[in-house]
């Protein structure tokens, strides 16, 4: 014990050597720029390890989550049998909602695509305080604190995750890396929300939070273009949902000027 305790700073910094370099890409300032928005993009470039990023100082800084948790919850709730499958339909509460479309039972599969809040509220409780926390240790998530409300956490805090590791944890689910059943990750990797972009395919999950100020939209997932996936990760400043339709823009605009498509 007492060697790993001294190796253990040896070992960080070799870890963090090991890390790509991030290429600042001012083009993807720009799109910013034009859109109106400050916050950052990172985009991995899977077939030379490069990874690109607007604002990387911004990249790596912790932001809440929000719905972009729910590619961690669904992980989390099949692995730990939660929830049978993604197609076992979990009830919302019967609660008036903000948006109709959440206003409805659904199964995980149609949940994540309308980005259902209290369904996946739901899912959290069954999965329970202390199954979450160790789940959301074991995928290496952010900074990993899950707090003591099981269905608020990554909606109000404290859980936090940087762009950076977005795209990390992105990657280990593509690559079947994450300590997980590869059907689970297979699962999930297929009920991410896609979009046809011209040549490419967007596979994405949005988040929305509005517990702090500025409040902070993200776009998370991945390009799949040639049959090759780019995990990519961004987040912007939101005043209220007008500025919510930014993320798209600069994301598509920051994919063409990469070549996707």
């Amino acid at each position: 014990m007492k060697l790993i305790a001294i190796l253990a700073p040896f070992l960080l910094a070799i870890a963090a050597a090991a890390e790509p370099p991030i290429h600042a890409v001012p083009a993807f300032g720009e799109h910013f720029k034009q859109a109106g928005a400050i916050g950052t993009f990172v985009l991995v470039d899977s077939k030379s390890g490069e990874i690109k990023a607007w604002n990387p100082e911004r990249a790596a800084k912790h932001f809440v989550p929000a719905s972009t948790f729910k590619i961690a919850n669904s992980l989390i709730g099949l692995e730990t049998g939660a929830v049978k499958s993604a197609d076992e339909v979990l009830p919302y509460g019967g609660k008036p909602q903000p948006f109709k479309d959440w206003e409805r039972d659904l199964p995980l599969r149609e949940a994540i695509k309308v980005s259902s809040v209290p369904v996946y509220q739901e899912l959290a409780r069954r999965i329970g305080a202390e199954r979450m926390a160790k789940g959301v240790a074991s995928l290496d998530y952010g900074n990993g604190t899950t707090g003591e409300v099981v269905d608020r956490f990554w909606l109000d805090g404290p859980l936090e995750i940087s762009a950076l590791e977005q795209v990390r944890f992105i990657g280990r689910l593509l690559s079947n890396d994450l300590p997980l059943k590869r059907d689970t990750m297979q699962t999930v990797r297929e009920i991410v929300p896609t979009e046809r972009f011209s040549k490419v395919v967007i596979h994405h999950k949005t988040g929305w939070c509005t517990s702090t100020t500025p409040q902070i939209g993200w776009i998370v997932g991945w390009v799949e273009k040639d049959g090759v996936n780019h995990p990519f990760a961004l987040n912007i400043d939101m005043a209220d949902i007008k500025d919510a339709g930014k993320r798209m823009i600069i994301l598509k605009a920051c994919l063409k000027s990469e070549g996707m498509p």
